[in-house]
C-alpha cells in the first residue's frame, strides 16, 4: 500500500492559508489556512470523496476519517491519515491507510439494491470517535427511509481495521419508520463524539424528527436530539434538545447539526452547516447546563422545555473562501505555538461542481 502525500504549497493540490493571532477557546476560533485536494484524488484503489467525520488519535498522531460512500463507489470505509499542522494552517496531508467497515458477518457492506426482497439497504456514515481507552472506533449512520428501503440509525463499534466489534442500543424514538414518525431522510444521527473520559459517547440528529417539530425555515430554527450513551452498557442515559438555526443557506436550503466536538461531559463545539444555494457553517459553543431531559419525551413539538445553551464562536462562511460541505471536525494537536488545533474537512458529494477540503483553526 502506497501512501499519498498532499503538500500544502502545491499549487495543483492547496489553496493557501493566512496568518492568525491569537486566542482563547472562549473567544474567536482564528482560521490558520486549508488545503484542498485536487479532483479525481484516489487512494488505494478508492476514490477519496464523501469525508464526513473525522477524529484524532494523540499517541499515533493519526487521523480517523470516515466517508460516506454507501458502497456505491467503493464498500464503506474509512481513512487513516497524518495531518501536518503549523501556525499557518495544513502544511500537508498524508493518507496512509483504508479499511471497509465490516458488518456483524464480517463482510463489506453490499451496495443498495432495491430489487431484492428484503431489498439490501447499507448504512449512510457519517460520523466517527476514536477512543483512546479501548482502542476502538464507534461510527454512526444515519439510516435510511425511501420507498421499500428501511434501515434504522446506528452507532457501531469497530475495530481498527473496520471489524464490527457490536453496536449501541438506540432508544426507541430513534427507528425509522415507513409513516411519518421517527427520523426524516437524511436528517438522522449525524455528529459523533466520545467525552474526554471515555465514559460518555455523544450522537446528534442533523435534523429534527416529525414528532419534534418542522424543519428549520427562513425565520425559524428547530430542535435537534443529542443523545448520551454510556460506553460500558452501549445504552442511552440521556437526551437534550439542541436549538438549531434558521436556514441561512438561501432558498431550498437546509440547516443542522453537522458535527459534535467534546470539550467534557456537556460541553461541546457545534457544528451547524447548511447547504443550499451557498453553503453556511457556524461553529458554536454549546452546553448541557440545566438542559431537560428529553429521552422520554415521545414529542418536542410546541414543547416548553429548557434547551441546551449555546454561544456563538465563529461564521465559518466569513473567514474561509472558499467554502464547501464542511461536515467533519475534531480537536488535533497543540500548535507549535501552543494552542490547540481543530480541524475539519468537508463533504464533496462526490460531485464535481464541490471539492474536499481540510480547514485548520486556532482555539
Amino acid at each position: 500500500m502506497r501512501a499519498l502525500r498532499l503538500i500544502g504549497l502545491a499549487c495543483a493540490v492547496l489553496l493557501a492559508a493566512c496568518g492568525v493571532s491569537e486566542t482563547a477557546i472562549d473567544d474567536r476560533p482564528r482560521y490558520l489556512g486549508q488545503l484542498k485536494l485536487h479532483d479525481g484524488a484516489t487512494f488505494d484503489g478508492t476514490m477519496i470523496g464523501g469525508l464526513s467525520g473525522v477524529s484524532y488519535d494523540p499517541d499515533r498522531d493519526l487521523y480517523y476519517i470516515i466517508s460516506d460512500d454507501r458502497s456505491n463507489k467503493n464498500p464503506a470505509r474509512f481513512y487513516t491519515a497524518r495531518i501536518t499542522l503549523s501556525d499557518n494552517g495544513v502544511e500537508a496531508v498524508d493518507f496512509v491507510s483504508t479499511h471497509p467497515l465490516r458488518n456483524d458477518d464480517g463482510k463489506p457492506f453490499a451496495p443498495l439494491d432495491t430489487d431484492t426482497r428484503p431489498p439490501v439497504v447499507p448504512p449512510d456514515p457519517e460520523g466517527i470517535a476514536f477512543d483512546v481507552g479501548r482502542q476502538r472506533l464507534y461510527w454512526s449512520s444515519e439510516g435510511e427511509r425511501k420507498g421499500d428501503a428501511l434501515l434504522d440509525p446506528s452507532v457501531r463499534i469497530a475495530d481498527l481495521d473496520g471489524n464490527y466489534l457490536g453496536e449501541f442500543a438506540l432508544p426507541p424514538m430513534l427507528h425509522m419508520s415507513s409513516e411519518e414518525t421517527g427520523p426524516r431522510r437524511n436528517r438522522g444521527l449525524e455528529g459523533l463524539t466520545l467525552s474526554p473520559d471515555g465514559r460518555y459517547l455523544w450522537a446528534a440528529m442533523e435534523g429534527p424528527r416529525y414528532e419534534d417539530g418542522e424543519l428549520p425555515t427562513e425565520t425559524d430554527g428547530a430542535l435537534v436530539r443529542i443523545t448520551k450513551f454510556d460506553v460500558e452498557s452501549l445504552s442511552a442515559t440521556a437526551q437534550y434538545a439542541y436549538p438549531v438555526d434558521e436556514l441561512r443557506a438561501g432558498p431550498r436550503g437546509d440547516n443542522g447539526v453537522s458535527e459534535l466536538v467534546a470539550l467534557d461531559d456537556g460541553e461541546f463545539l457545534v457544528l451547524e452547516r447548511g447547504y443550499g444555494t451557498h453553503v453556511q457553517a457556524r461553529l458554536y459553543r454549546a452546553s448541557v447546563g440545566d438542559a431537560e431531559d428529553v429521552l422520554a419525551r415521545p414529542s418536542l413539538r410546541g414543547a416548553s422545555l429548557r434547551t441546551m445553551t449555546k454561544t456563538p464562536l465563529v461564521d465559518l462562511t466569513d473567514v474561509v473562501d472558499p467554502l464547501d460541505n464542511v461536515e467533519g471536525a475534531t480537536l488535533g494537536p497543540t500548535l507549535p505555538d501552543g494552542r490547540q488545533s481543530l480541524v475539519l474537512v468537508s463533504d464533496d458529494n462526490f460531485s464535481a461542481d464541490q471539492f474536499t477540503q481540510f480547514l485548520a483553526f486556532a482555539l
